[in-house]
């Protein structure tokens, strides 16, 4: 029972990065239609950005500032930086074929992931950088309850995924800008008419999509330890296939595919294999697909006569 609940916990936290991944395709998706398929990158470049902090901020064995201060800069850096390469994949990738057919955008973001993927390649190198998170964070930080443990990094992790998923939750339904957002997402004519300004909320869009996914991949170094450019890949398919299993468009339903996503991957990998989670948790999103086609908390799509 110990270790179904230490697999249980492992899950969250990973689902816990999925879940930022997935609100970030999400919220583009609601917003513009479209499937920001750079957005793996955007994590790959929030990952390193954290790395390249860290590193400005004395490495990993002796910061020059408290350890605290060093892992709060690397988010907000991340944050703001992927932040601002959203909005410039906004403007240059999918602002000028905001009116052509949905395939035009596709395209252009699997090529905006390529020129990510090439660039981080050509400036950093395929080496693999690593948080060397055990050097600054204590593992006997955490606690431990009926012989399950959740250490340091594990515990902020989720606390913190938890949080911004909250927040964003927040901002969307209790800003002017999130109500701003909804409204566009609704009806974009309409919205226009009333005086929203729709090229500022969709680049509000797109920067905290993009934030999230700079989150997420700090995150991941501190988990998993390891940065390099092919990085996103696998976890902006997994991020995405969290979107649509709890329904794309839906803020409550990425969080929840994500979390969800995230345990059925621990299990498997705990219970049968870790050579089949990745098949397992695909699986899944063919069986959801199959039984409810808008994903567990999607909506069927309003057609506007």
């Amino acid at each position: 029972m110990s270790y179904l609940g230490q697999q249980l916990v492992n899950g969250l936290t990973l689902g816990g990065v999925y879940a930022l991944i997935a609100l970030g395709y999400t919220l583009v998706y609601g917003v513009l239609q479209i499937l920001n398929f750079a957005h793996g990158d955007v994590y790959m470049v929030g990952a390193f950005i954290g790395f390249f902090v860290m590193v400005g901020l004395g490495g990993p064995l002796k910061p020059s500032v408290p350890v605290a201060a060093m892992i709060l800069i690397m988010f907000l850096v991340a944050m703001l930086g992927t932040g601002l390469l959203g909005i410039v994949i906004e403007r240059f990738a999918y602002r000028p074929l905001r009116n052509s057919t949905r395939i035009a955008p596709l395209i252009s973001a699997l090529g905006v992931s390529i020129l990510l993927q090439n660039a981080a390649l050509l400036l950093f190198s395929a080496n693999i950088r690593s948080y060397d998170t055990s050097s600054y964070i204590s593992s006997t930080l955490g606690f431990s309850f009926a012989d399950i443990t959740i250490d340091g990094v594990r515990l902020f992790v989720l606390v913190l995924s938890i949080a911004l998923m909250f927040g964003l939750a927040r901002w969307v339904n209790g800003t002017q800008v999130g109500r701003a957002m909804r409204a566009i997402a609704y009806d974009r004519d309409a919205a226009v008419m009333m005086g929203i300004d729709v090229d500022k909320v969709i680049r509000w869009t797109f920067f905290v999509s993009a934030a999230l996914a700079g989150a997420a991949g700090v995150m991941n170094g501190l988990l998993l330890r390891g940065v390099s450019n092919g990085m996103g890949l696998v976890p902006g398919l997994k991020g995405f296939t969290a979107a649509v299993v709890g329904g794309i468009g839906s803020i409550p339903g990425a969080m929840l595919g994500g979390l969800l996503l995230g345990v059925v991957e621990s299990l498997a990998q705990g219970y049968l294999s870790t050579n089949f989670s990745d098949t397992i948790t695909f699986a899944l999103l063919i069986v959801v697909m199959l039984l409810k086609p808008n994903g567990l908390l999607g909506k069927r799509a309003i057609v506007k006569a």
